[in-house]
């Protein structure tokens, strides 16, 4: 995969402004380990390799046990594994980001909406539509994840 474009060169001040929503998250209160897990969820729902392994990167070097990394996508089928709060932002996360086919309906913000408190509530649906953001510029323009760049380098070092 050819990147295409790097749009952090080319539009620093429309990164600079995702920063400054990406800060407002981190700091809105909501736990780093759930906006993570949100982060990863949305990612793997848009198919988005740069941000699947920025994000499990992420919670592997925070401390996040591989085994429930590796269940993420099937985190309906895991059990106890996942707590309710994260059984919730993953359910809202998954409904947001499919808009299109969901239409996020009534139960679905029920759901979330028993769990959160509303401002918590709105900070995850920012966090989420911001994910979505993140993945459709790193689709767009064919953004190569760190894992496929080591590969790339390790390949020429054993051809060089």
């Amino acid at each position: 995969m050819t990147q295409r474009l790097d749009y952090n060169a080319t539009a620093p001040a429309g990164m600079k402004a995702l920063g400054g929503a990406y800060g407002y998250v981190m700091q809105s209160g909501l736990p780093k380990e759930l906006v993570t897990l949100v982060f990863l969820r949305v990612s793997q729902v848009n198919g988005c390799a740069y941000c699947i392994d920025l994000h499990s990167r992420d919670l592997l070097k925070d401390g996040l046990a591989t085994e429930k990394l590796v269940l993420v996508p099937a985190w309906r089928e895991s059990g106890a594994l996942f707590v309710e709060t994260e059984r919730a932002a993953l359910a809202w996360a998954e409904s947001v980001t499919r808009v299109a086919q969901t239409g996020v309906p009534d139960a679905d913000y029920e759901a979330a909406a028993a769990v959160f408190e509303p401002k918590a509530l709105a900070d995850l649906t920012i966090a989420i539509g911001l994910m979505n953001l993140y993945n459709r510029m790193a689709i767009s323009f064919r953004t190569p994840p760190a894992a496929a760049k080591q590969a790339s380098t390790a390949k020429a070092h054993e051809q060089g």
